[in-house]
Formats: structure tokens, sequence, C-alpha cells
């Protein structure tokens, strides 16, 4: 089995590079499982229902977020859907650790055409981050619940020590650990010793003539002034970070991972 996951997708650059790529990706990596995190995909902040749609429309499962998923008011009506359901509302996961009444769910547990029962979680990080719950332990309770055998994390998180304890803490309990949040793309994928993924930061699938995403000028003028400013999304040079993983369907290990970076 073969899986997919696009790094934080940043505004209009970002959504651009993802529909030029993926599917030659896709086709060429016989992809089973696609999923992206689309937390930055509405002008870099937060996502909107009609961009959620747009990257279902590009064959995604599931699609995680982040810190910014409440960004875009309009997301919160499309998230509050039952649990049991499988709409694609019910398949944009935010953090599980975030405090009980939120709207949405953090994690998804689906099957793919061929019967493959698989699940994806979303968690984030506590060091650096606003306050949640501890996500090592609300790692433990969502396990509690999951059937399927193939298992992917998204590990929402700025501390890189934070990222790679969860995924020794992990290890052999689920198939990938994949950080995202930083925007940087880390050269430390590889599999652990008990079977698991592990990616420190997938990295950003958006314009890489920037700051993380935003127009370098007003990032560097910050700097040097301290002064407060409104960020805008750059556009140049987009890259589509992504790491494909391949695992065993039935035990759920991973057997091989590999980052991509693909620009225009």
């Amino acid at each position: 089995m073969n899986i997919l996951f696009v790094g934080d997708v940043f505004g209009p650059a970002g959504r651009h590079i993802v529909r030029e790529h993926l599917p030659h990706v896709i086709e060429t990596n016989a992809v089973d499982l696609l999923v992206i995190n689309g937390e930055n995909a509405a002008g870099g902040f937060g996502i909107t229902p009609s961009i959620a749609e747009e990257l279902f429309d590009l064959g995604a499962q599931v699609i995680t977020t982040g810190n910014h998923i409440w960004d875009k008011k309009e997301i919160f009506e499309y998230m509050a859907v039952p649990a049991a359901s499988h709409g694609r509302g019910r398949r944009v996961l935010r953090p599980a650790n975030y405090a009980v009444g939120t709207p949405g769910f953090g994690v998804y547990e689906g099957e793919l055409p061929a019967g493959q029962a698989y699940a994806v979680m979303n968690l984030q990080g506590r060091v650096f981050m606003s306050s949640c719950d501890d996500p090592f332990r609300k790692a433990d309770e969502l396990l509690l619940g999951i059937r399927a055998k193939v298992i992917l994390l998204d590990f929402h998180g700025e501390a890189t020590s934070e990222k790679v304890a969860l995924g020794w803490y992990l290890d052999g309990r689920v198939t990938a650990v994949l950080g995202t949040h930083t925007h940087i793309p880390t050269a430390d994928e590889r599999l652990l010793e008990h079977g698991t993924a592990y990616q420190t930061d997938v990295g950003m699938s958006g314009p890489f003539d920037s700051v993380i995403g935003v127009e370098k000028e007003m990032v560097v003028q910050r700097f040097l002034t301290g002064m407060p400013g409104k960020f805008e999304p750059a556009k140049g040079n987009p890259k589509m970070c992504a790491t494909l993983i391949e695992c065993n369907g039935r035990t759920g290990r991973a057997t091989r991972v590999q980052r991509m970076m693909l620009g225009e």
C-alpha cells in the first residue's frame, strides 16, 4: 500500500503547484491513500469549505490541519457533522487534543475502494504552541479506539525534540509520524526500528521565495522595526513538498519512506 502525504498547502501558489503535480505523482507512484495538510490553503491562513472541496476533488481522502484551522469562520459549520459521517466535512480534521466541544474531530477511520482500512490522526504540539492537551496521552487514547492497522499521524508542532520524541513513543504502533507546521522540510526521513516511518517536518507546498510562505520584505521589515503589519502570501518559486510511504496493509508496518520536493 502506498500513502502520499502533502505538506502544508500555503495560499494560491501552494494550491497551484499541488494541482500541477499531484496527478502524475499519484499515477507514477500508484498512490492508494492521499492525505493533504490544508490549514494554510486560504491565503496562507486557514481553510474554507470551497478550498477543502478543491483538495478533495484532487483526490485527497483526508485533509489535516493545525493551529490556523479556525482562521476562516466558514469552516466551523462545514466541520460540524456527526461522528459517524463519512462525508467530506467529517474528513477535514483538526488536532484531536483541542478542547472538548470544538467543531470537528481529530481522527478519521475509512476504507479504500479495494477494502483496505486506514486511519488518519491529527495532533498538535505543546512546546512554543498555544495551549492544548498532552499529545502523547491523547495518542494513546485515540489508538485504543482505532481498528485499522494502517495509521498515519500528522503531528503539527514547532519543537523538533517534541516531534522526535513522539515518533519514538509511537514507533511500532502507527504506520507513520509526519511533522508539519514549520514549513521547512527536514532531511531526516527514516524507518524507526519497530516499523514506523518518520519525518520531523514534511515542509510546505507553497512559495519558496518567501519567509515560510509570506512575502519576504514584509517579514524582514517586522524583524528590523518590531512594528506590526499585515502579512501577504508570496507567489514566487512554488514547490510541492510531500512524503511517500510504502507499507504493509495487513500489518501497518512501513517498509519505505521517501521525501519529495517538486517545482515548476
